[in-house]
């Protein structure tokens, strides 16, 4: 005889057995398969289908969610936030966080750099993380390197690391220095990414391209152009 379809989060929480969110989080988490076939909708109806749960399933603490993206140049803060799937997954995320379908929903964006450049991107559900990101902002130090391209004025590097003005208001001190004949580095806190473009043309030089390798503590080391990991828990700005 055959079963009345009912929910997949309903027939896993009679096979575990487990409560109905539990049940919901293990699908969530792709730790279900049905027929093979991993689904990830609690909603999915089910009635003579084979059920099977991962023998190794040990569900995470519901926890908000931080992904670190290495933004390629070009893309804005819409499409870097649309980039955060399942293909971009770093291969190399080491956070042990595994990846579930409510880590897409209410994401923020904090300290977002503009469409021509390239680096770390934090988009965030965590209300401390985006409370330290945002009213912290100003002691956080970012590090970017900058590709340059002319002759900087006399005296071009001092006044890069402290005197320049923008907009009636000091700049904080900055730490600059050359890396090559065409790169600078900038360590700098409550100096925005869009600032400085300026900062360089106030010295005689263009800015040809800027990548942001570092926010606080986090670098962003080997992750590749394009995708993303997760936060790790004891990972800090």
């Amino acid at each position: 005889m055959t079963e009345e379809p009912k929910r997949l989060s309903k027939a896993v929480a009679a096979l575990v057995p487990c409560s109905r969110r539990e049940a919901e989080q293990y699908i969530t988490e792709g730790r279900v398969r049905v027929d093979g076939k991993v689904v990830e909708e609690p909603q999915f109806r089910v009635a003579d289908e084979k059920i099977e749960i991962d023998a190794r399933a040990n569900l995470q603490p519901p926890t908000p969610a931080t992904f670190l993206l290495h933004k390629p140049a070009g893309m804005d803060g819409a499409q870097a936030q649309a980039s955060l799937g399942t293909a971009t997954h770093w291969s190399g995320d080491a956070s042990g966080v595994r990846r579930a379908r409510s880590h897409g929903v209410g994401l923020v964006v904090l300290l977002p750099l503009p469409t021509p450049a390239e680096g770390l991107c934090v988009f965030s559900q965590d209300g401390r993380i985006q409370r330290k990101l945002r009213e912290d902002a100003h002691l956080i130090e970012q590090e970017l390197v900058a590709e340059v391209s002319g002759a900087i004025a006399p005296g071009g590097l001092p006044r890069l690391c402290h005197g320049l003005v923008f907009e009636g208001r000091a700049l904080p001190p900055a730490r600059v220095s050359w890396q090559s004949e065409a790169r600078l580095r900038f360590a700098v806190k409550g100096i925005s990414p869009e600032i400085v473009p300026w900062m360089c043309a106030q010295v005689g030089l263009k800015l040809t391209a800027l990548k942001r390798i570092r926010i606080g503590r986090v670098p962003m080391a080997g992750l590749p152009p394009g995708q993303w990991r997760y936060l790790a828990p004891g990972e800090r700005f």
